[in-house]
């Protein structure tokens, strides 16, 4: 978790130095200003969880100038100090939009109880308005983000099976958000207080998949040392989902015929046999049928599963998709609770892939982009720094074996020595060039392990 910011407002240099060492020392990133004007650059600039405010300040060091200066934070609590306890103006503050307030002589104690506090409130309060938002268009574009004719077209299929308990085979490319129609369908059913479980067939080995589906009783097999129940079980009166069905070996495909014809099964090392019901949903980005010609896929379990079928199209089909779900991934992936804009050439690049990936992939690079931003936009440079393309060197910052912790770092050690080498060392420029502060600049120098000169 990112490590809250407070901003301190006050003319006192020893107190904000000292304010600053006690707020270090639990945890809090910090920045200090003694004026109105400095506060309000630095509140622009960088982003600030909570604030901590004295009222008396330069140049007039007038109090009443001091609140008028608190609606400049917007939502960030805000903590008022007051020089000699003065609660009257104390609750002007808090009337002015203050979150709470403190006298000095500070207590270090208290303080770090008010902080956590109003973090705890701001946090709560984030929560809430995504919530909000997500609640608010839920109904509207059933969490699918598109307004091209394909996705309308989906959208009013789904409005008009998902009451049903008919199977739906969902069949398209790798990452063009079949889970997400399968979701959809789920949370608009009669069973949507039900349990949703997605099994992706490909990801587990086929000599385990029937175990994870059926479950066991104790003493089936050598490991087996209690009972442990079966995804099958989980879904009961509610969806089962699984994904990539035509990775499915033969063997569970039998297996599976069984349970949707019956409604029953065996958990494995059991002679009882269980009841299931649930709805079935499942999704491929084979051709099925070209499966049961080459014998890999049982024609029998296809007809059984493809009750209907929706198909999804990939995004280089619907381009009209590409910024509408930009916009939408950019409000949820937030970088330190801010959503960050691509400029015009960006979003130019964008628009203009052909995405093999899909949507997976343009939300990958979109996340990729945030964490190493250093603006407030998303520039084209930081997307071909991600990307490869356009860079003299062809490197990729994406790759199979990295997290994405790993490439963000292995980025910024790259900006920070191309910085470092631009300035000749300076750190003070480097570190305003790279939008961040002197002292942050040199942790993660000595974080990176950089030699400097």
């Amino acid at each position: 978790m990112t490590q809250p910011t407070v901003l301190i407002v006050d003319d006192e240099s020893a107190f904000c130095e000292l304010c600053a060492m006690w707020l270090t020392k639990a945890g809090y990133q910090v920045e200090t200003c003694g004026d109105g004007a400095s506060a309000e650059a630095i509140f622009q600039s960088r982003q600030i969880d909570l604030v901590l405010h004295d009222l008396a300040l330069p140049p007039s060091f007038r109090p009443e100038d001091g609140i008028a200066l608190l609606p400049r934070y917007q939502d960030r609590p805000v903590i008022v100090i007051t020089g000699h306890d003065d609660k009257p103006l104390a609750m002007q503050a808090i009337e002015a939009g203050a979150w709470d307030f403190i006298g000095k002589p500070v207590d270090p104690e208290l303080l770090l109880v008010v902080l956590e506090r109003a973090l705890i409130k701001r946090r709560l309060t984030q929560e809430v308005e995504r919530l909000q938002q997500n609640q608010s268009g839920s109904d509207d574009h059933l969490g699918l983000i598109g307004n091209s004719q394909a996705m309308a077209d989906t959208r009013e299929l789904i409005r008009r099976i998902a009451p049903t308990d008919v199977p739906v085979l969902i069949q398209g490319p790798s990452g063009t958000g079949k889970e997400v129609i399968a979701n959809a369908l789920h949370k608009h059913s009669l069973r949507q207080d039900g349990p949703f479980i997605s099994v992706h067939c490909g990801a587990i080995p086929g000599e385990l998949l029937e175990s994870e589906l059926f479950g066991y009783k104790r003493g089936a097999f050598t490991g087996a040392d209690k009972d442990r129940k079966g995804l099958l079980a989980m879904a009961h009166q509610g969806t089962l989902f699984l994904d990539e069905i035509g990775e499915m070996p033969l063997n569970m495909q039998v297996k599976l015929l069984r349970v949707l014809q019956e409604g029953t099964y065996y958990p494995v090392g059991s002679r009882e046999m269980e009841s299931i019901n649930f709805r079935l949903v499942s999704a491929t980005n084979r051709i099925l049928p070209e499966a049961i010609e080459q014998g890999i896929f049982r024609d029998d379990l296809y007809y059984r599963i493809k009750g209907l079928t929706l198909t999804t199209l990939p995004l280089k089909d619907r381009p009209s998709d590409i910024p509408v779900l930009i916009r939408y991934f950019l409000e949820n992936i937030q970088q330190d609770g801010k959503t960050l804009p691509l400029d015009a050439d960006a979003m130019h690049w964008f628009c203009h892939q052909p995405w093999p990936g899909n949507v997976r992939e343009l939300r990958n690079i979109l996340e990729s982009a945030a964490a190493i931003c250093l603006g407030q936009t998303i520039t084209l440079q930081e997307i071909q720094l991600i990307t490869g393309q356009g860079t003299s060197d062809k490197t990729t910052l994406l790759t199979g074996n990295e997290s994405l912790d790993q490439q963000v770092s292995r980025l910024e050690i790259q900006l920070i020595k191309q910085a470092l080498a631009q300035f000749q060392g300076n750190k003070t420029s480097a570190a305003e060039h790279l939008g961040l502060t002197r002292q942050g600049l040199l942790k993660k120098i000595q974080r990176y392990g950089i030699v400097t000169a």
